[in-house]
């Protein structure tokens, strides 16, 4: 687990950084950062089983906006035929924008629960 959650420290951190020219940099870089902050500290076996979950549930309840969203996944898979995300890294349409941080935040979620179960996991092992 120390070398997934390293891979996934630098990542996010990459993820953060990469944020200087979107619109809302100031809203997606503390996405990013509080994601490598656990995957951090869960690389050096210190497990934040509350604070995963909350960062769980945020993540969640905002890629279900961005599914419902009138420019979101839904719309972007019924009306524009799921064109390609990654013809250019320039979003130029908004639907491409809201389903790419869509498919962030699913990311997210994903590494945050493996990384709640394994904590769970172990701690039972050790009880």
């Amino acid at each position: 687990m120390k070398g997934f959650n390293l891979f996934f420290c630098g990542t996010f951190i990459l993820f953060a950084a990469l944020q200087y020219n979107d619109p809302d940099p100031y809203f997606w870089v503390p996405i990013y950062i509080y994601a490598a902050f656990i995957c951090w500290k869960a690389s050096k076996e210190i497990f934040y089983q509350t604070a995963t979950l909350i960062g769980i549930g945020v993540y969640t309840i905002y890629a279900v906006y961005k599914a419902f969203d009138a420019n979101g996944l839904i719309d972007w898979v019924k009306f524009h035929h799921a064109e390609n995300l990654a013809g250019t890294m320039k979003a130029e349409t908004p639907w491409v924008e809201e389903t790419r941080e869509f498919f962030g935040l699913i990311i997210l979620i994903a590494v945050l629960a493996i990384n709640y179960f394994y904590a769970k996991k172990k701690a039972k092992a050790t009880n």
